[in-house]
C-alpha cells in the first residue's frame, strides 16, 4: 500500500474514549498526599485537555515543592499514581463512550488504518485505564504526556511513533473532546476531529474550528469514509 492511502487516528483517552468518573483525578490526589503529605494538591489546576506532566507540575508549584528535582518529584509520583489508580477505577462510575469499540473494530480491521494514541495521560496510567475498560489490546502506539507539557508535542510524538513503526501516513486524524486536541491537530497539518462526549460544550469545539465535528463517535464512520 502506497503511504499516500495510509491513514493515522491519534486519540485522545479521557473524555473521548471513556470517562474514568473521576477516578484519575482522585488518584492523582492520593498519590500525591501519600508521597509529599499535601491535601487537595491539585485544587484549581486546570485538568481538561492538558498533559499529566502540565497538571503534576501545577501541582508542584502550588505545594512550593517546584524548587526541587522536578524529574524526580515525577517519577515519585507516577509511581504512586499507577498504585492508586487500578483500585479506584474498580469502584468508579467510569464507562468506556458511546460508539468507541465497535468504531475501534471497525478501524482496526481496515487494511489502510493505523489506530494510536494521542494522549495527555501518562503511558502508564493509559496503559492501566485502556486495560481496565477492555481496550487497550487496539492501540499500539502513541504520543504521551511523559516528556511535555504541550499538547502540539504530544501528537508531533504520537505522529512520528507510528510512521516509525508502520511507514508514512498520508493522512492524519487526530480525534479529541477539547480546543486543546483541535489546536494541536493543526499545528501538526493533521485533521482536527472533536468529539462533544468530554466537559467543554458542542459550541465550544465549533469555536475551535475542528476539521470534523461529531456529537459522538457513533457517528463516525460516515466521516472516515468507512460506510
Amino acid at each position: 500500500m502506497k503511504s499516500s492511502e495510509r491513514r493515522l487516528y491519534l486519540f485522545d483517552i479521557d473524555g473521548t474514549l471513556l470517562s474514568t468518573g473521576g477516578s484519575g483525578r482522585t488518584a492523582m490526589a492520593h498519590a500525591f498526599e501519600a508521597v509529599y503529605g499535601v491535601r487537595d494538591a491539585f485544587k484549581g489546576v486546570e485538568f481538561t485537555g492538558r498533559s499529566d506532566l502540565a497538571i503534576a507540575h501545577d501541582a508542584f508549584k502550588q505545594a512550593s515543592l517546584d524548587n526541587g528535582d522536578l524529574a524526580d518529584l515525577v517519577r515519585r509520583f507516577k509511581r504512586a499514581y499507577y498504585r492508586h489508580l487500578p483500585g479506584l477505577l474498580a469502584t468508579s462510575t467510569g464507562r468506556l463512550l458511546p460508539g468507541v469499540v465497535p468504531l475501534l473494530e471497525r478501524l482496526n480491521a481496515a487494511e489502510h488504518a493505523t489506530v494510536s494514541l494521542g494522549t495527555g495521560n501518562f503511558r502508564g496510567s493509559a496503559r492501566i485505564k485502556l486495560r481496565h475498560y477492555g481496550v487497550l489490546q487496539h492501540f499500539r502506539y502513541g504520543g504521551f504526556g511523559d516528556r511535555t507539557t504541550i499538547r502540539a508535542g504530544i501528537i508531533e510524538q504520537g505522529i512520528r511513533a507510528a510512521n516509525r513503526a508502520a511507514g508514512r501516513h498520508g493522512t492524519v486524524f487526530v480525534i479529541g473532546d477539547t480546543v486543546h486536541d483541535i489546536a494541536a491537530a493543526k499545528a501538526n497539518g493533521a485533521v482536527a476531529v472533536g468529539v462533544a462526549t468530554g466537559l467543554p460544550s458542542r459550541d465550544e469545539l465549533a469555536g475551535a474550528h475542528p476539521d470534523i465535528l461529531l456529537d459522538t463517535l457513533e457517528d463516525a464512520d460516515k466521516a472516515f469514509g468507512l460506510r
